[in-house]
């Protein structure tokens, strides 16, 4: 299949544009154009933004430095940046008269500008194939590729993985059926560093690197590393990397766990922040953006300050002005970005965290793109950054054998991103709002729009919502929430992203199909139909204020402890744990928030709130507590053990 690869040539002079248009179709007929290249004009700056707004399948602009006989050099100036803020995956050349116009494009928007041509040196076929040639290396799977054409060589493996391309697998009458579930390819392109020329993740220096350069110009970052153990570890290197025994970081209580188990790791000293809550659909938002600002001003000894933007709901930060106001006091800012990688594609998403200034995001490449899961991505923009560092820091926690199949995923999520990411977000925002009206018009379903979801102390920050995620309130529908994914599941084969007492949350992505939302229309309309009484609102117990540390995380975590019962022998919360300091994080999910992080000192609050998620909600997982003979326990600290760890401040 060839894809389409439009070309626009922008000028207000008919006759010249005539020209080149001519000869280049002219030479798209008697040249190779393996990527379909085909070209239209344009002539103004807005009919080439209404354009590129809607025909996605653009990909290089060629912008004719006389747009303007008034305005001159400014008017393709001018042009090259709106096209580089709205769409900045575009290919972008200007057509010049002499070198003086270029010092004047360079000075002014050598960000936007990807290359030159001189406009009377009419040079069709010089131009297709630098345009071609343009289009070729910014879909080009370096990766990918190499990986394909050694699978194709048909080496005989003396090397690792055992099944040694599947043949342990393929001939055998008790697990021959795995060979054909997972297909000869995958098995065949299971390898290992033992292949040089599939360079080295680890240390890259040849086609690994050349994706990654790819990756971060696609991204808009400096550079960008491949993780193939998920956001979960990329997190904990960023964390291992900025941060040393004993450095103030302040984050977001509601921040994804393995950035607390960063904390630990790092020995760092955590400023944890409360986030916003909507007490009515148990929902949890971003830190107000006062209480942010208030932290920084008062922790100017912070190395770091890390987000979580947007959240699991679609909640996002006004990063701009945070990012501003953490450097002023020379914090690097870390956004973990997972559920919102695709951002940089489509202007209804932008800005990103790293064109909001951010020093460090983390992306789940897995969860919002096309690659495979675990697959993330790491990008950096810290103007200080160490390289060697980080790299110690991520080889501790790579596998010396990643999966191959992971980085192909990477490689080839980045090229699509790139070449028709805006095609694709564009249907997914359009599926996102067929599907939120025609679940509204049920009647008993209701998709939230964010000022449902935003909690008042936050209404003023200048939040707004990602709308490929759908939190509908179903309430009114008389289902709970473990019935209604039930009868999804079971009888109509849908399964949903996740679930609070009152809500369910729907996913759309690049493969949402017009299919996929008529068939859950269908289903919940059919629902709705039942007509069932709604059920009284269900209600989390209140998440209790974090109370204090007593220790460094890292000091309580790596302590023996001692194992207390949560409960007496009469089933009430268990006075003995009063005062007592966690050595574990405890985590209940739903919301996902710790209630204890090692080091937190316990009070009646929390072992309440324990208690009551225990006795009340048998649908809520705890994460961090020991369960022995029917019992429930949490790890504390020995009074000696606590009495040997360093004397500290931990005051906030």
């Amino acid at each position: 299949m060839v894809p389409i690869s439009r070309v626009v040539v922008v000028s207000d002079d008919a006759a010249w544009q005539s020209d080149v248009l001519e000869g280049l179709d002219e030479a798209a007929s008697r040249l190779p154009n393996s990527l379909g290249m085909v070209f239209v004009g344009a002539n103004s700056a807005e009919a080439t933004m209404t354009l590129i707004a809607r025909d996605g399948e653009i990909q290089i602009v060629l912008i004719d430095n006389r747009l303007s006989e008034e305005q001159g050099a400014a008017a393709a100036v001018a042009l090259a940046n709106r096209i580089n803020a709205f769409r900045p995956e575009l290919s972008l050349y200007v057509m010049l008269v002499d070198a003086d116009e270029k010092a004047v494009i360079e000075a002014l928007a050598s960000h936007a500008v990807d290359g030159y041509f001189y406009r009377d040196e009419l040079d069709s076929h010089g131009w297709f194939r630098i345009l071609a040639a343009e289009l070729a290396e910014k879909s080009a799977t370096p990766f990918y590729d190499a990986l394909k054409h050694y699978v194709n060589m048909a080496k005989d493996s003396w090397h690792t993985p055992g099944h040694a391309g599947g043949d342990s697998l393929k001939a055998s009458p008790w697990v021959g059926d795995f060979y054909e579930f997972v297909g000869e390819n995958m098995l065949r392109a299971d390898l290992s560093v033992s292949v040089p020329m599939l360079d080295s993740l680890l240390h890259p220096t040849g086609v690994i690197a050349d994706a990654q350069a790819l990756a971060a110009k696609a991204f808009g970052a400096q550079q960008t590393f491949f993780a193939t153990n998920g956001t979960s570890t990329a997190n904990k290197v960023i964390c291992q990397t900025l941060l040393t025994p004993g450095d103030t970081v302040l984050l977001d209580r509601n921040c994804h766990k393995s950035v607390h188990h960063g904390v630990i790791l790092s020995g760092a000293r955590p400023i944890y922040l409360d986030s916003s809550v909507n007490r009515r659909y148990g929902l949890f938002g971003p830190v107000a953006k006062a209480k942010l600002f208030d932290a920084i001003d008062r922790h100017p000894e912070a190395r770091v300050l890390i987000l979580t933007s947007c959240t699991y709901d679609g909640l996002r930060y006004d990063l701009v002005p945070i990012v501003e106001h953490a450097h002023l006091h020379n914090i690097k800012v870390v956004v973990d970005e997972a559920w919102y990688g695709f951002a940089r594609f489509h202007p209804a998403f932008r800005p990103t965290a790293l064109e909001s200034g951010a020093d460090y995001v983390t992306q789940s490449t897995h969860k919002i793109l096309s690659a495979f899961s675990q697959a993330s991505m790491v990008h950096v923009n810290d103007p200080a950054f160490d390289a060697h560092l980080f790299r110690e820091n991520f080889n501790m926690h790579t596998s010396t054998s990643p999966q191959y199949g992971l980085i192909a995923s990477l490689d080839v999520a980045r090229k699509q991103a790139a070449m028709e990411g805006y095609r694709l977000l564009d249907r997914t925002l359009k599926l996102a709002e067929e599907l939120r009206d025609k679940i509204n018009a049920t009647g008993a379903f209701r998709v939230l729009e964010l000022t449902d979801l935003l909690s008042e102390e936050v209404r003023e920050d200048g939040i707004q919502l990602d709308p490929t995620k759908l939190t509908v309130d179903i309430s009114a529908s008389g289902f709970s929430a473990d019935e209604l994914q039930r009868e999804l599941f079971e009888h109509f084969n849908i399964q949903v992203e996740k679930s609070t007492f009152s809500t369910l949350t729907l996913l759309l992505t690049l493969g949402t199909t017009r299919s996929k939302v008529s068939r859950l229309h269908d289903a919940m309309l059919r629902l709705a139909k039942q007509q069932r009484p709604p059920r009284q609102p269900g209600r989390l117990p209140e998440i209790p204020h974090f109370t204090q540390l007593a220790c460094l995380p890292r000091d309580a975590f790596y302590e023996a402890g001692e194992s207390l019962p949560l409960l007496d022998d009469e089933g009430r919360p268990n006075p003995a744990l009063l005062g007592r300091v966690s050595c574990d994080q405890i985590v209940p999910y739903p919301p996902g928030i710790p209630v204890l992080v090692p080091g937190q000192i316990i009070d009646d609050a929390i072992i309440t709130y324990l208690h009551r998620l225990l006795k009340a909600q048998k649908g809520v997982d705890i994460h961090g507590l020991i369960e022995k003979d029917a019992e429930y326990l949490l790890r504390v600290l020995r009074d000696e053990e606590l009495a040997t760890l360093p004397a500290r401040h931990f005051g906030d």
